[in-house]
């Protein structure tokens, strides 16, 4: 045996002998859903967006950018002395002046070559909120310009890296946060209609049960998690503003649901 112990071995291990990443870096998904009430006794008109910045062509010292210009995902380098979700945090501020979000880890991306500069690893985070946290949005460090896009405004851009990789990934964690939890309260008045939140629910489902009306209106008011909205005499409140009859407003309880294949 060359050494008696591991405070001996540490003594002469050399890293260097091993091949290791050129960087490893966070990058950061953030959605939000804005609801638009454009027609009068009509649903509300309901987008998905997402947080995106422009890459600085240069540095401050003049020097290019690796994919400069393109639109990305938030995000950068880890440093020695934090985690990767640290790392998110600081660079969702940095870049995008976006601060006090809860993110969640979803994947990590080393797929060889996905970028230039060597072997990059990333970790990958998301969140859904808000406009409210996104309101102030303002580039800085290494991006010079920050903005929301729909899906489909995204699909005609040409991302930096593998980052349509990444935001594929990370609809899919929105999609079942949104069909599995009950977070879609977030983007709708405290007391709404079904066409509200089915309005929300079709951002992300093509479930016959939400895109059939009839079927929604019809199944809605058994969810466990959904009671009509009343008033202090006990009558069910109504509204007009998503149809010209008078519709039954509803609210979400005080209940989260827990998924189970049984």
């Amino acid at each position: 045996m060359k050494y008696q112990n591991e405070e001996e071995m540490l003594q002469h291990y050399d890293s260097k002998e091993y091949v290791t990443p050129d960087g490893y870096t966070a990058d950061i998904a953030v959605f939000t859903i804005e609801l638009a009430y454009k027609e009068e006794y009509k649903p509300p008109k309901a987008e998905l967006k997402l947080l995106l910045i422009q890459r600085a062509k240069s540095d401050k010292d003049g020097e290019p950018h690796i994919q400069g210009g393109k639109w990305a995902l938030p995000g950068g380098f880890v440093k020695p002395d934090e985690t990767a979700s640290k790392a998110a945090v600081r660079e969702l501020s940095e870049e995008a002046s976006v601060n006090n979000i809860k993110l969640k880890h979803f994947g990590v991306y080393d797929t060889p070559g996905r970028d230039k500069r060597g072997w990059i690893i990333s970790n990958a985070f998301y969140a859904i909120v808000t406009n409210d946290y996104l309101y102030k949005r303002k580039a800085a460090d290494d991006a010079e310009n920050v903005g929301l896009f729909t899906l489909k405004e995204i699909d005609q851009l040409e991302l930096a890296f593998d980052h349509k990789i990444i935001i594929h990934d990370a609809f899919q964690m929105i999609r079942k946060d949104l069909l599995q939890t009950t977070v879609a309260k977030e983007f709708l008045p405290k007391e709404f209609t079904l066409s509200e939140l089915r309005s929300v629910l079709l951002l992300v489902s093509d479930d016959p049960g939400i895109v059939n009306n009839s079927a929604f209106v019809r199944d809605a008011p058994k969810y466990p998690f959904l009671e009509e909205a009343r008033n202090q005499k006990g009558e069910i409140k109504k509204t007009n503003r998503t149809a010209k009859q008078m519709t039954r407003m509803f609210r979400f309880k005080d209940f989260q649901p827990m998924p189970s294949i049984y």
